[in-house]
Formats: structure tokens, sequence, C-alpha cells
């Protein structure tokens, strides 16, 4: 086999050395081939090394991985070994005497002394020769552009036409999945496409460079694939990887009588090396289309530079990233979800940005969530999106974000970032074009549409908190920029949820929102659902109600249960209840004549204010002789400062044995 190889070895380099369209020959064949090298390995030997072996090496390969092009590399060594070898003088110019000259074609060698030559073509072979003296040869090769390090090794059967090109394997950024829809929405028509369209167009019949220049994630990639997709629709696509020797293109598309487009995505990654103003002019004259896009910063930074002067042979053709308002009503009109979506939401960033940064800014989000990332950030942009959710449309106030943040569970390592520090990263502008918050005012601030509308689709997106929907509640009530109702009907959406299932505070937050609309049936309602499922605010609130409607009596039992929770409000509102109870059957008695009735009816009278009243239930009960109202008749005369009348009342008191009138006269008087 080794000697196979060899015997091929040496076929191919007599091709190589035969003639500049023999080295062609072998050239477009080992092109095809993607084994490592083997350009540089044939075509640009070094001094030192053995490079025979390495040769050798390089075939093995080839028939072990390449099969097809060995095959071919065959057919040329075959070709070139059935031109029979001519010996003599080279192409008929005779050698002779001490210093002789003899050239052939582009070869041209001075010898010294005689000599034999085996001549094929313009090729003069050494390898049989005879040499008496010493011999100098000096060798011109025509060479050509292509032939230098770095060939592409496509296959040009292989390259996809047009109208099958894959855009996302071809530069176009994916959007976010959604079940049911193909992986990237359909295309919408830009303001800006019949111009792509018309350079294209001119591209395609005689050959040239067009460049959709724009703002990164304008949809440049996008438009331009849709384009050449619909104007050269069965012309090949070869799309290169970035930074790839192009030189040898044109020696691979020469001849072929297919129509081919070259595709540079970024194009700035594709100059110096690889575009240059030679190569464009060579592919040009073969009809190549050289399609490419190039963001504006990147144009600013090569424009006035060596490698970008292939720039001023292209056509030119600006795409803006902001959408019109035109191709915003064409986005809403598609049936695509996504498209709608963004058509709503998008802002000065445009549609294009908003489908293909918001993956990566949710993505950057999600992740933000550990420990060691940026966890308080996290929770403040997600208190953001959660009050969206529930209908905060538009900036909520700091205050409320961070009250809503820190009520998060399960969030570790806060402490390690401060709030400023968590709104600088929130707020930083991501790909150019999108920030997770904006600010708005002083301290106002409001998260990415995108997150906000992917957070209410994405089924793993934790549900917004009872305690979140409470908070927007309040904000809604007390400030007019906010949809009240709007709110309101979420969350009743959300708690009827809840109290289905089962949970009390649940109850107790539809009731409320049904007292907040003024909706009383169901505000009772709720709350008694929610006392009895124990609830003792609900109780408390029950109770409260039942005492506005004048059923005091109805109301003890949940004010008693409140204020035994801890409700002081429910405490005080039964006492003042259970006061009102006390002097209707303090009055009951008193008109029955009970003196003890008659003197605790006067105290209650008095320390509500109605002295008359008091003075006449005093009266009563000292008439028919109650002793203890002395005491209660020296207070109501020191308040009216009749002192000498009070002193004799606390007299009477303290004679008649009374506790409180115990004391000596003079120090209840210096007490008053």
């Amino acid at each position: 086999m080794t000697t196979e190889l060899e015997d091929l070895r040496d076929a191919l380099l007599r091709v190589i050395e035969s003639s500049p369209a023999g080295r062609q020959r072998v050239t477009e064949v080992m092109a095809r081939s993607l084994v490592p090298g083997l350009f540089e390995t044939w075509m640009q030997p070094q001094k030192g090394g053995n490079w025979a072996a390495l040769q050798t090496s390089s075939l093995e390969q080839l028939r072990r991985y390449d099969q097809g092009v060995f095959a071919d590399l065959q057919a040329v060594a075959a070709e070139q070994d059935s031109v029979p070898r001519q010996t003599g003088t080279a192409s008929g110019v005779a050698a002779g005497g001490s210093r002789s000259i003899a050239a052939g074609g582009d070869i041209g060698v001075a010898i010294t002394g005689d000599f034999a030559t085996h001549v094929a073509g313009d090729h003069i072979d050494f390898r049989d020769a005879t040499f008496h003296d010493q011999v100098i040869g000096v060798q011109h090769v025509r060479n050509t552009y292509e032939n230098r390090s770095g060939v592409p090794h496509p296959v040009v059967e292989d390259w996809p036409s047009a109208k099958d090109v894959e855009p996302l394997a071809h530069g176009v950024r994916p959007t976010r999945r959604v079940q049911g829809l193909p992986l990237l929405p359909p295309y919408v028509w830009r303001d800006a496409d019949g111009a792509v369209r018309a350079a294209v167009e001119q591209a395609g019949a005689g050959g040239g460079l067009v460049v959709v220049l724009g703002e990164p994630f304008a949809g440049k990639t996008r438009t331009a694939l849709e384009t050449v997709a619909e104007v050269l629709p069965g012309a090949r696509v070869f799309a290169p990887a970035r930074g790839e020797d192009l030189r040898a293109l044109p020696a691979v598309l020469r001849g072929r009588p297919d129509s081919f487009v070259l595709w540079l995505d970024d194009l700035d990654t594709h100059l110096g090396d690889g575009l240059e103003p030679r190569l464009l002019a060579q592919l040009t004259g073969q009809g190549v289309a050289v399609l490419a896009t190039l963001r504006e910063d990147a144009y600013d930074d090569c424009r006035n530079t060596p490698r970008g002067r292939v720039l001023d042979l292209a056509h030119m053709v600006e795409l803006p990233r902001e959408w019109s308002e035109a191709e915003r009503e064409r986005a809403g009109t598609t049936g695509d979800a996504r498209m709608t979506e963004a058509a709503r939401c998008s802002g000065a960033e445009g549609i294009a940005a908003y489908l293909s940064v918001g993956p990566l800014l949710w993505e950057e989000w999600q992740r933000a969530r550990r420990a060691d990332r940026h966890p308080r950030g996290h929770a403040l942009v997600r208190a953001a999106i959660d009050l969206a959710r529930c209908g905060l449309q538009g900036p909520v106030s700091l205050d409320l974000l961070v009250t809503v943040h820190e009520a998060y569970d399960g969030v570790a390592g806060m402490e390690r970032e401060s709030v400023d520090d968590a709104l600088l990263w929130a707020a930083e502008k991501r790909h150019g074009a999108l920030r997770m918050l904006r600010r708005s005012g002083a301290r106002m601030w409001e998260a990415a549409p995108y997150l906000v509308e992917t957070a209410a689709q994405d089924a793993s997106c934790p549900a917004v908190d009872a305690s979140v929907w409470r908070w927007a509640l309040e904000a809604a009530r007390g400030d007019a920029a906010y949809d009240f109702e709007v709110v309101a009907r979420r969350a009743g959406e959300v708690f009827r949820s809840a109290a289905d299932a089962g949970d009390s505070r649940a109850m107790f937050d539809l009731g409320l929102l049904a007292e907040s609309l003024g909706r009383d049936g169901e505000t009772e309602g709720w709350f008694w659902r929610a006392a009895e499922a124990g609830q003792t605010e609900a109780a408390g609130r029950l109770g409260r109600l039942f005492v506005e409607r004048g059923e005091a009596k109805d109301a003890e039992p949940f004010l008693e249960a409140a204020a035994e929770a801890g409700d002081a409000g429910a405490a005080a509102l039964l006492g003042k209840v259970l006061l009102e109870r006390a002097g209707q059957w303090l009055r009951a008695g008193a008109a029955g004549h009970d003196l003890e009735a008659h003197h605790l009816l006067g105290d209650l009278y008095f320390a509500g204010g109605d002295d008359d009243g008091a003075w006449d239930q005093y009266v009563a009960a000292a008439t028919a002789g109650r002793a203890e109202v002395a005491i209660s008749f020296a207070r109501w005369h020191m308040v009216h400062n009749e002192r000498e009348t009070a002193k004799v009342w606390l007299q009477r008191a303290a004679d008649a044995g009374s506790e409180s009138g115990g004391r000596s006269v003079e120090a209840r008087l210096g007490q008053a």
C-alpha cells in the first residue's frame, strides 16, 4: 500500500510541476477536502522536514476519510501519466558547450555541462539527467491569486439553495418558544425591503456586494435572508466561517453554470484576509452576489481602515431598528402571538430586538437569583414584574418595590448587594437594546414588558403572592395613575380560586375587595365564610358591620373572638356595645325602682356627660335611702365646683362607712 501511495504522490507532484494549469487542477480537487493542512502540505512546503512523508501521509488520510477527493486525485494522476515523456532539449532549445541555456515555456534553466532531460509540456524533468559540472536552475511559475493558504474546503454541491437556507443556522436569533408555533415567527415586510430587493436583484444579475446596515438586533439578518430566498431562490449559498480565508473561492466557482451567493453575516468579521477589493472584483466578474450584514458601530470602526476599503464597492441599504407604525400594524396581523405581543409591547428597541434580545434578558434574570450573582437585583425585578402582572401598568415607586421584594421567601445572599447596586445592575442596557428595569423619574421604576409578558405565560414562573396582590390593590386604590378596576378584577379572580380551595385568608381578601367596591352583600358573605373558617380578622370586620347596621347583639360573638385574638379595635368596640347594653338593662332596673340600678345608671349618665340625667338618678337613689350614692353626689358637685356641697356629701359617705369616703374630706377636696 505504501508503494501505491508513493507512486500517487510522485504522479501528483509531476502534475503540479508540469504547468500552472496542472497545479490549478490539483488545487481545485484538494479544495473540496476537509483534511486539515492538505493545501499547505502540497502547495507550500517549507525548507527542511520530510515533506515527501507528510504528503504520503495526507494521501493515506484522504483514502480513509475522503474517498471522493482521493478518487479524483487518482484520476488526475492517471491523466498525467498517460502523456508520454519526451527526451532531449527543452522545447527544442539545445544546450551545448561549457555554458548552455535550455528554456521551456514558463521554465528557464541554465546548465553547465552535458545533460539529458525528460520534458513534458513546459516541464523539464531532471530526475534522469546526468550532470558533469555545476548546475544552476531558475524557475518561474505563473502564480494565481487563489493559490494561497487558507483555501476554503466546501463541497459546492452541498451548499443549500437560497430558498432552503435555514435562518437559525445562518445568523437569525431565536425567539421565545411557544407550543404549537414554529421556531421563528412569520416574516413581516419592512419598509426598507423594497430597496434591499432591488439591490439583491442587481447583484444577482451581474454580481456585486450588497450590505444591509443597521444597529444590533434591527432584523438585518432575517431581512437579507428572506430577500435572497425570494429574489434568487435557486442560487447556491455559501456561508463561510468567520475569519475564513476566501481567496481560493473564485477558483472553486470558476466555470460552474450555477448562480451563487456568498453570505457574510457580520461583514466586519470577514474583512481583511477574507473579503477585500481584488477578491470582490473576481467574484463580481464571475457573477457572484455577495450579501452581507453590518452593524453601524462596526461600520464606523472599519470604514477608514485598510480592511474596510471593500465598503467603497458596496451597495448599502439601511434598516432602522425602531419599527414604523405601518410595520407594527403588519406585525399585528400575522396571527402569531409573539408578533402581536411584540407589536403591542416593544418600544424604541423595535420588534426584532424585542423578540431576539428578550429571551436573553429572561435567561439572565433567571440566573441572577443565585446567591453569588444578583439575588437582590433579581428580587427587585421580580417585584416590578409581579406588580405589573397585578395590573399596575407603568412605573411603580421604589418604596413599593423595596417593600414587596423584602417579603419574598428563600432569597439567599441579598445582604451582599445594596438596593442601589441592585438597581444599577437591573438598569444596565443589555445588547444595546433592553433593560430589566427602566427608570421613570427620580424614584419610579418599570419592568421590561418582555419580562412581564413571559412571566405571565411561563408555567414555571411562581404565581404572584397574595401579599403582592394586597399591596397592588392598596396602591391602585390610592393612585389615579393606575386602573383600580383592572387590578380589582384580576385580584378577585386570584382570591376566588384560592377561596374555592379553602383558603380562609383569600375569603377575607374577597370580603375586603367587595367592601372597597361597595358590594355589601358579597362583603358580609365572604367575611362570614372567613370567620367560620377561623379568620379572626374577618370576625372583627363582620362584627363591625353588624354594629353599623344596628345589630349590636349579633356583633358581640364576632367582636369577642377578634378581641381575644388581639384586635384592640374590636375590643374597644365590644366594650362600647356592652356599655350600651348595660345602660339598657340599668334603665329597666331603674324603672322597677331598683336603688342600685338608679345609682349605676346615674354613674353611666355622668360618665357620658349627661349631668342632668345623672342628677335625677342620684336623687332617686338617695331619696329611696341608698347611702352609697353620697360619693357619686360629691363627685357631681366637685365637677361643678360646688366644693362646700361636695364636702357635705363626702362627709356623709364617710359617716356611712363608704370606702371611697373613708379618707378625710380635706384630702378628697384637695384632689378635686
